[in-house]
Parts: C-alpha cells; sequence; structure tokens
C-alpha cells in the first residue's frame, strides 16, 4: 500500500538530483530539434510523494512535448520516443547513471541508492505528453507484444486538465488535506486493482483534484 514519505530533508536532496537530470534532458533534446518541457507530476510539487512499502519511490516527470522538426509527434510516435530514449542515455551516461528502460507508459532510470543517509532507493519515470489546441493532454503509450515489429505506438488521451491550475489555486490550503486523502486513496485503490498502467499517478492526481473541487465548488460559490 502506498503512503507519504516524510523524511524532508532526502526528499530534497533526491529529487534535486532527479529534477536537474530531466532539465538537462530538455536541453539535450534541443540538439535533435524537439523543443519540449518539464513538469514534476503532482508529487513534489504538492507534497504528495508516496511509496508503495518498501518500493524505491518513483519521480514522476511529464515531458511535454511542443514541437519537432525532424518527426512526425502525431504519426510517428516510435520515432519520437526511440530519439527522447537515445538523448536520455546520453545524459545519463555523462552523469555516470546506468541506461534507461523503455516501460509501456513511461522512460525509466535504473534505481539509485545515496551512500550516506536514507538508504531508500529512487529512480525516475518520464512520461512523454503532448497537449493539443482544445486543452486535451494524451500520453504516448508503447504497446508491447513480445514480437518488436509488432509493437504499437499509442497517444492515449488522459482525463481533462481543464482549469486545473485554477482548481489548485482554490483548493489550497483549506482543502488540500482533503485532496491528499483523495490521492493517496486513488493511488491505493488502482494499486489494489492492478490498474496503475492505466490511471498513473497523473490520471490519480488529475481526479482528485476534480473531486474535491466539485464537492465544496458550491461553498466557493
Amino acid at each position: 500500500m502506498y503512503k507519504y514519505v516524510t523524511d524532508k530533508v532526502y526528499l530534497k536532496k533526491s529529487y534535486r538530483i532527479c529534477a536537474d537530470m530531466v532539465n538537462q534532458l530538455v536541453q539535450k533534446l534541443k540538439g535533435y530539434g524537439i523543443q519540449s518541457r518539464m513538469s514534476v507530476v503532482g508529487s513534489m510539487k504538492n507534497g504528495l510523494v508516496t511509496q508503495n512499502e518498501k518500493e524505491p519511490i518513483d519521480y514522476d516527470f511529464n515531458l511535454w512535448i511542443k514541437s519537432a522538426e525532424n518527426i512526425n509527434v502525431l504519426h510517428d510516435p516510435k520515432q519520437l520516443k526511440s530519439t527522447i530514449i537515445k538523448a536520455f542515455n546520453e545524459v545519463l551516461d555523462r552523469n555516470g547513471w546506468e541506461t534507461c528502460d523503455d516501460s509501456t507508459s513511461v522512460i525509466t532510470t535504473k534505481k539509485r541508492v545515496f551512500k550516506n543517509g536514507n538508504p531508500t532507493p529512487f529512480d525516475i519515470d518520464i512520461c512523454i505528453v503532448r497537449e493539443d489546441n482544445f486543452g486535451n493532454w494524451y500520453r504516448l503509450i508503447h504497446r508491447k507484444t513480445g514480437f518488436e515489429c509488432s509493437d504499437l505506438y499509442i497517444w492515449e488521451r488522459g482525463p481533462s486538465i481543464r482549469d486545473l491550475e485554477h482548481k489548485e489555486e482554490v483548493l489550497k490550503p483549506d482543502y488540500w488535506m482533503d485532496v491528499r486523502t483523495s490521492y493517496l486513496q486513488k493511488k491505493n485503490m488502482y494499486l489494489s486493482r492492478q490498474d496503475m498502467i492505466n490511471h498513473p499517478s497523473y490520471n490519480c492526481y488529475i481526479e482528485a483534484v476534480n473531486e474535491i473541487y466539485a464537492k465544496v465548488q458550491w461553498i466557493l460559490q
């Protein structure tokens, strides 16, 4: 079951390393003609870092693709992900990290552990995402079949993020504990259903914010 991580010193130190790595990726991608930006998924930004029992802490980042000079982002997501993995491996190698893995919905690094202090391992999960002109967002999914030639690369639409930042501002600070409770409940619910691939942390966060906002909206009017 998921629980919140409370070691603030450890969180600050490990998050800073991971965020720096992803920012290096954003800069590296410019050399490949890919314009992007990084955003941390609800967790660290809003004090919602969780850990499943004794498993590693995953720092979840969204890599928002703005444009790509030599890749058709909509129609060739396979090339897009392959290029990003290549660029990220160059960043990881430069920093003494092992190469990353291509998971169904994210690019993930190998586990890291501090030699001194908190021994909890951590890693980076990067979800490749894009947004259309109507406020909809999509994440790149690599559905593996066991045969690389028949694997599918698709853009899967996520839950609505319309007015998400406004809702966050409205809910803080008075109703943020309700968001924290809802977020943790949703993560554990989908974990018990073994459905975390279809409901990653970002989806759980969006659902939690939308749920609590809908409950208290009438109070705020």
